[in-house]
């Protein structure tokens, strides 16, 4: 059985850091492509960061510069770290793990989701 499991989240100040991990069990986590995503609400869910097997990264428009995803590969677990937080940046945030690859754009699971509130 495949889980992944979010963590990290919570209740920040604008500018605040918030570190989010993602730990994955029941898959090869070092074939995976893994991606984070957020939705905030009343609006659609959006990519905002991905981590390819071999290290190679992704990112939205949004989280250049803000957001750095990482992965340990021996811990079976991804990281996002967000730096600078805005009220903005508020939302749920997802991790999901991909057998084809970040660019591939195809998400085989996904983790239940940790909040994100940053107040101003």
């Amino acid at each position: 059985q495949v889980q992944l499991v979010e963590s990290g989240g919570g209740l920040v100040q604008a500018g605040d850091s918030l570190r989010l991990s993602c730990t994955a069990s029941g898959v090869t986590f070092s074939t995976y492509g893994m991606g984070w995503f957020r939705q905030a609400p009343g609006k659609e869910r959006e990519f905002v960061a991905g981590i390819s097997w071999n290290g190679n990264t992704f990112y939205a428009d949004v989280g250049k510069g803000q957001f750095t995803i990482s992965r340990d590969n021996a811990r079976n677990t991804v990281y996002l770290q967000m730096n600078s937080l805005k009220p903005e940046d508020t939302a749920v945030y997802s991790c999901a793990a991909s057998r084809s690859g970040v660019v591939s754009r195809r998400w085989d699971y996904w983790g239940q989701g940790t909040q994100v509130t940053v107040s101003s």
